[in-house]
């Protein structure tokens, strides 16, 4: 069999991964704090014909070996954690991260992170998720309250009634060693790996963390003209492979079409 058939297959396969990729960018390109990802693909194994370096007969050495590739395969699919553009919204309960590092919510007994800060109450006044999930450390928002102010710092102050103080908390941030690590659950949710590596607690502000943004929500870091240029770029790509094959069993035809 000719051995281009299976290097091109290969190719149409990581191009294939490509538009998967691109279409879930594209699917969530207005889903608050949603970081888009981008597949990496590396080479295949090399048939090796003739080593460079190699002793010729009449002494001499061979400058550049002969080596056929094999194709193509996914490497990784990661996220890029740059930043997406800021909304303005007038929600009180809305934050935004300007910078490193994610909010901890509560969803069951499973601690898991969020750039998205679309927050809310739910019916005992805890700040949670548009899901339910409670924001960490819990916040209880209490019923005469009139006037919640977030400081860049993570101080989260609650007032009443004629400027009465009722409630001072602090929100922290937390960071990763490698966030691209993270795993993502879908609900705009990531959990911590092996690859990520433990989450750390840290003031908003300090220590590499960024600060947060009150009344502004982070949007999608989705590009949606480069999204479409790269599609464009994975289509011929799948396209060029698929004429590889084409000519392969052309000419495997001819090679059947022999006659002595």
């Amino acid at each position: 069999m000719i051995r281009s058939l299976w290097t091109s297959a290969s190719g149409m396969n990581t191009q294939q991964m490509t538009i998967d990729v691109i279409a879930n960018n594209l699917a969530n390109a207005n889903t608050t704090g949603f970081k888009k990802s981008r597949a990496n693909f590396q080479d295949l194994m090399y048939q090796t014909h003739l080593i460079a370096g190699a002793a010729t007969a009449a002494g001499g050495q061979i400058p550049t070996g002969i080596q056929a590739g094999m194709g193509s395969k996914t490497a990784s699919v990661q996220k890029i954690y740059t930043q997406g553009d800021y909304v303005q919204t007038g929600n009180q309960l809305d934050m935004a991260i300007e910078g490193n590092g994610f909010f901890q919510v509560l969803r069951g007994d499973e601690l898991l992170y969020t750039r998205a800060g679309n927050f809310t109450k739910d019916s005992e006044g805890f700040i949670t998720t548009a899901e339910g999930d409670r924001l960490q450390p819990e916040v209880q928002i209490p019923a005469e309250a009139t006037v919640i102010s977030m400081q860049s710092d993570g101080t989260m102050t609650i007032y009443g009634d004629r400027e009465e103080i009722l409630q001072t908390n602090n929100i922290p941030l937390w960071t990763f060693i490698n966030p691209t690590g993270l795993f993502s659950t879908g609900h705009n949710l990531l959990r911590p790996t092996e690859g990520s590596g433990d989450a750390i607690e840290g003031v908003p502000g300090t220590d590499g963390a960024g600060t947060i943004a009150n009344n502004f929500v982070e949007m999608s870091n989705v590009s949606v003209v480069d999204e479409m240029v790269q599609m464009i770029i994975g289509q011929r790509t799948y396209e060029a492979n698929s004429k590889t094959v084409q000519t392969s069993d052309t000419m495997l035809g001819l090679a059947n079409g022999l006659k002595r």
